[in-house]
This record gives structure tokens, C-alpha cells and sequence, in this order.
């Protein structure tokens, strides 16, 4: 078949991709994709989607790797004296630590409500890096505690967009059996940047002394810099949405749009429901709770990451040896997650590939409590990454996969949740005192495990309930599938 190389927005009629069945829209397949044999179809489908990960996911987690590494950076600072440099105390670094992500919880939800509505998200998110890369940078002019304070503040702010913005922006074009791979190769970023920030940081302080500038404040600069560089040239890859990929041939356009709303049970539309309503859906649905508790409980015990560094230190290493030893537990956990994310997706299961990590997060907690014994403690270190974040990505998708209609529902959900799950990461801090057990910061980590398979057995549950309820034919309103995915034939994802 010759394929039409045209990269115009493809537009149809109303006719072509659309029948009513009882009065309600639901999705057929075009013209040019039935007469293809299910051999043809798989082949155009896998090549389209290949090319649509080449297109996305390596600036995705480009973005989060600088994310993460403008955010974390406070930790490496610490170890090369910015306490001693900017005379502050443990509490007021604790305090500069917790701050940014009170700034991060404030904005999510507007944000995303933003980028659920605008036609151009990949800018609006590539537009907020340059910012956040810009406060990074500026945070080497800092003097005092205030000034560290104030710019930790803004920088949460402005990173708020990027996590729950890139979560719905790739639910634009991913469907949920595609979704938690995509979501372990993003999320793949953040530790890319835990694993290598630590070498990063000790090549960039070597800088210390140049120019009359402290190590800690080359960190900033450098790594903010760089942020802004990349952001300006992501801006001009990233697409915006699946009906207006340019570089595709028509008909791999076609499929890739049609095996999305296929999956979905309906097209994305930005204007089906105003942004109030899409909120107020995404509040009253029982799903939403239940999924962010369960999320929720995840990151308490993933709150042991904004410490990492300072843990690991306990070991009793060098400054240099530290930095290296925390980057194996970040390596394995790309890889833990990326395996997980994969073989969820394979299956179109979450439930087990959410209890399974967890447990073995729990066994690491344990482990921590118990013993002070350095082969001991550096396994638990090794374990615990790989464990919640693993859980972390398949919680994500089973968010996305869901609450996934309306389009503005979805990305209030993702925004909301994300939000009051990073509410550890601001009173979580303050457990981690009296080094080198961390007591209390183990303890409450090993309960929320135990909370968190708690929850998403009770998550599990309830959907099952509602699926049975769906293949009676029953009505289940607003906390349900829309008319048009109950049309499709939509069941959730246990």
C-alpha cells in the first residue's frame, strides 16, 4: 500500500470515524485500516508506535532527569557544606528541603488543569523546564537561609508542571495497555538522575574555588544552565497531540489515533466538560481516594530518597565513595521498574505488580530496623529504590487507565493525586534524625508498606465490584466509564 508521506493534520468525517449506537457516539475503524490483514495492521501499529517512543520518551526523560537533578542537587549541596557556607542550621536545611514541595503541591492542580485545556502542552511543559532551569541557576547567588528558602519555594512551583503535566501529556498518546511501560522508562529519568547525579555533582565540584565560587554553587549553576539549554531544543521535538504528528505517514497516523481511542472507548476532546466539572468528577469518584491512598502510603516510604545521599553516608565512606554508592540502588531500580512496568502492561494486571514490589520494600524496612551491619544496611539500600518506584509507575498507570474520561477529569485526577501524595516529602523530612539508625524514619516506612497493600487490595476489590456491576448493565453515573466507553465495551484494569 502507498503510504501518503503528507504531515498536514489529519481531519475526518464525521462519518468515517464515528456511529451511533442508541444515540451515542462510539468509535469505528477507518476505511483505509479495515482492509488490512491483523498481520498488516501489527506491523504498521508497531512501527508507528516505535516511532512515536523515539519521538517522546528520550525528551521525557531528558526533562525528568534535569527535573530531578534541579531538585535534588540541595542534597549533594549539603555534602559539600552549603550548611556551614550559609550558616544555617540542621532544621533550616530540613526546612529548605520540605519548602520546595510546598510549592510543587500548590500549583499541580492548576497546572494541569492548563495543560488539559491549551493545544500546545509539549511548549507549555518545555516553557516551564527553561524556568525551573533558570531559578536552579539563580540559586547560586543565595547568601543567606531566606534566600535558599525563597528559591526553593519558586523552583517547587514552577516543577509542579513538569510530573503530573507529563503524565497526562503522555496519556495523550499512549493507551493503557501501553501505559506503565511508559511510565517506568519516564520515571526512569528521576532515577537516571539520583544514580549519576551523585558522580555529577563530584565532577562540578571540583570546580570549588574557581572564580572566587564555592563547589555547591557550581552545582546550581551548572546543572540549571543546562536545564535551560535543553529545554529550548526539546521545545521544537516534543508534538502536541496525536492528530497533529508531523514526520508520520498518514496511515500510521491513522493507526496510531485509532488503537488509542479504540483502547479508550472514546476520542480525547478538551472541551467535553468545563475544567470545574472535570474537577468535581475527579473529587467525588471513590476511585481517586482509593487510588491516592494507596499512592500516598508509596511515596511516605519514598520520601527516604531526598536523604539517600546522607543514608548512605552512615556507612561510614568518603564524601567521593558516598556519592558513588548511591548510584547501583538507582541503577537496579531502572531496571526493576522498566521489567515491572513491561510485564504489567503484557499481562493488563496492576494489582500484583503493585504487591509484589512492596513486599520486598517492606522486607528492606525490616532490614533497616534491625541491624547497623554495613552489608546488611547497603542491601537494604539496594532493595528499596527498585521496590516502591517500582510499585510507584503501575499505581501511575492504573490512575491514567482508570480515571481516563473525560480528557479533563484524567488530568485533574493525575494532578490531584500527585499533589497530596508529595505531601510526605514535606513533613517526611523531619524523621530523618539521629543518624545513623534513622529509627522513626524506618519504622513509619515499614508501616505505610504494609498500608499500601492494604489499600490496593481494597482498590482491586473495588473494581472488580464495578466491572461485574458494568457487565450487568448497569448505570454507574459520573463514577463511571462515559456513555461512550460503556458503548465500546470499557471494563477497568485490575
Amino acid at each position: 500500500m502507498k503510504k501518503d508521506e503528507d504531515t498536514s493534520e489529519i481531519e475526518y468525517a464525521a462519518d468515517d470515524r464515528i456511529k451511533d449506537v442508541d444515540g451515542i457516539p462510539a468509535i469505528q475503524m477507518p476505511a483505509s485500516l479495515a482492509v488490512l490483514s491483523t498481520t498488516e495492521f501489527e506491523k504498521i501499529k508497531r512501527r508507528a508506535t516505535l516511532r512515536l517512543d523515539a519521538r517522546i520518551m528520550p525528551c521525557m526523560v531528558l526533562m525528568y532527569i534535569m527535573n530531578y537533578l534541579d531538585r535534588q542537587n540541595i542534597a549533594a549541596a549539603k555534602l559539600a557544606n552549603i550548611e556551614k557556607d550559609l550558616k544555617m542550621t540542621d532544621v533550616q536545611y530540613q526546612t529548605c528541603v520540605s519548602i520546595l514541595f510546598v510549592g510543587y503541591i500548590l500549583m499541580q492542580v492548576p497546572s494541569n488543569i492548563v495543560v488539559g485545556k491549551i493545544k500546545f502542552p509539549g511548549v507549555y511543559i518545555c516553557f516551564s523546564m527553561g524556568l525551573w532551569g533558570t531559578l536552579s541557576a539563580c540559586t547560586a547567588a543565595v547568601h543567606n537561609f531566606s534566600g535558599l528558602m525563597a528559591s526553593r519555594f519558586f523552583l517547587g512551583f514552577v516543577e509542579a508542571v513538569f510530573f503530573p503535566g507529563a503524565l497526562f501529556y503522555m496519556s495523550l498518546f499512549y493507551n493503557k495497555k501501553q501505559y506503565a511501560l511508559r511510565t517506568a522508562i519516564l520515571y526512569s529519568g528521576s532515577q537516571l538522575g539520583n544514580a549519576f547525579g551523585g558522580l555529577f555533582a563530584v565532577a562540578i565540584l571540583k570546580l570549588d574555588g574557581k572564580h572566587g565560587l564555592e563547589g555547591w554553587r557550581w552545582l546550581f549553576l551548572v546543572e540549571g544552565v543546562a536545564t535551560i539549554g535543553l529545554a529550548i531544543i526539546l521545545a521544537f521535538i516534543l508534538p502536541n497531540s496525536l492528530k497533529s504528528l508531523t514526520g508520520f505517514s498518514q496511515i500510521e497516523n491513522e493507526c496510531l489515533l485509532w488503537s488509542f481511542e479504540e483502547d479508550q472507548g472514546q476520542q480525547d476532546n478538551a472541551d467535553e466538560v468545563s475544567a470545574y466539572k472535570g474537577v468535581t468528577m475527579a473529587v467525588t469518584d471513590p476511585k481517586t481516594w482509593l487510588l491516592m491512598g494507596t499512592l500516598y502510603s508509596i511515596y511516605i516510604v519514598g520520601a527516604v530518597t531526598n536523604f539517600f545521599p546522607s543514608v548512605v553516608a552512615t556507612l561510614g565512606y568518603s564524601r567521593n565513595k558516598t556519592y558513588g554508592l548511591t548510584a547501583p540502588p538507582y541503577v537496579l531500580c531502572v531496571i526493576a521498574m522498566i521489567i515491572n512496568g513491561f510485564h504489567s502492561d503484557k499481562k493488563q494486571e496492576r494489582y500484583w505488580h503493585i504487591v509484589c514490589p512492596m513486599v520486598i520494600c517492606l522486607v528492606a524496612n525490616i532490614i533497616a530496623v534491625a541491624t547497623l551491619n554495613t552489608a546488611a544496611r547497603y542491601v537494604a539500600m539496594m532493595l528499596m529504590p527498585g521496590s516502591f518506584y517500582s510499585a510507584t509507575v503501575v499505581v501511575l498507570s492504573w490512575v491514567a487507565g482508570t480515571l481516563s474520561q473525560p480528557a479533563i477529569k484524567r488530568a485533574s485526577a493525575i494532578a490531584l493525586i500527585n499533589s497530596i501524595c508529595n505531601t510526605p516529602n514535606v513533613w517526611g523530612s523531619y524523621l530523618y534524625y539521629s543518624e545513623p539508625r534513622y529509627l522513626a524514619a524506618f519504622l513509619v516506612n515499614l508501616a505505610a508498606s504494609v498500608l499500601a497493600i492494604i489499600l490496593a487490595t481494597g482498590t482491586r476489590i473495588h473494581l472488580r465490584r464495578q466491572n461485574k456491576k458494568l457487565d450487568r448493565g448497569l448505570d454507574l453515573g459520573n463514577n463511571g466509564p462515559t456513555p461512550a466507553q460503556v458503548v465500546a465495551g470499557f471494563r477497568y484494569t485490575t
